[in-house]
């Protein structure tokens, strides 16, 4: 199990409860999941800019197994920026690979096509082990040259859907937390 996982927490978030047929990743199975299949070791997990008021949500993320990375902004920033992480994800890969960092490859969860240039490279160097696009319908047109390709796989495929979606609760009864 020596291969780095790097998720673009936003992408994955957006593109899978923006999808024509809302779902939701099971973050404790979904970590799973690129343990057993992609033997992903470390497992960085992307996010915008830091909120106390959702201190919650990043503790599960890293009780989930991941390690979870934030973007930097100034303070007076934070409210009106953007959380876009594609700079700190391509900067952390690179990091990695400069410093020689002890890994086999890199599986990146994304459909942005920002991470272009980053995964033609990772590819020509035998560093990539996959991308995990979550969603066929956001996946971007720049990556159709790999669509065929050993590289990529859909999070919204079936099988891998039913493997790492959230299941739902039964309903609860009125009154009821």
């Amino acid at each position: 199990m020596n291969n780095q996982a790097f998720i673009d927490g936003q992408n994955l978030h957006l593109s899978t409860t923006g999808a024509r047929k809302s779902w939701k990743v099971d973050l404790e199975r979904f970590r799973v999941y690129l343990r057993e299949k992609y033997k992903v070791g470390k497992a960085y997990y992307f996010i915008g800019y830091y909120m106390e008021s959702q201190y919650d949500l990043y503790k599960h993320i890293q009780e989930a197994g991941f390690i979870l990375m934030f973007r930097e902004h100034h303070e007076d920033m934070a409210s009106i920026k953007k959380g876009n992480v594609d700079t700190d994800i391509v900067f952390s890969v690179m990091k990695s690979l400069v410093e020689r960092e002890k890994f086999n490859r890199i599986v990146l969860v994304s459909g942005d096509g920002d991470y272009f240039r980053l995964i033609q490279y990772l590819a020509e160097k035998d560093k990539l082990e996959k991308i995990l696009a979550p969603n066929r319908k956001s996946f971007s047109s720049l990556y159709k040259q790999f669509i065929d390709n050993k590289f990529f796989a859909f999070l919204d495929d079936g099988s891998t859907k039913k493997k790492i979606q959230h299941k739902k609760q039964g309903s609860k009864k009125a009154g009821s937390p």
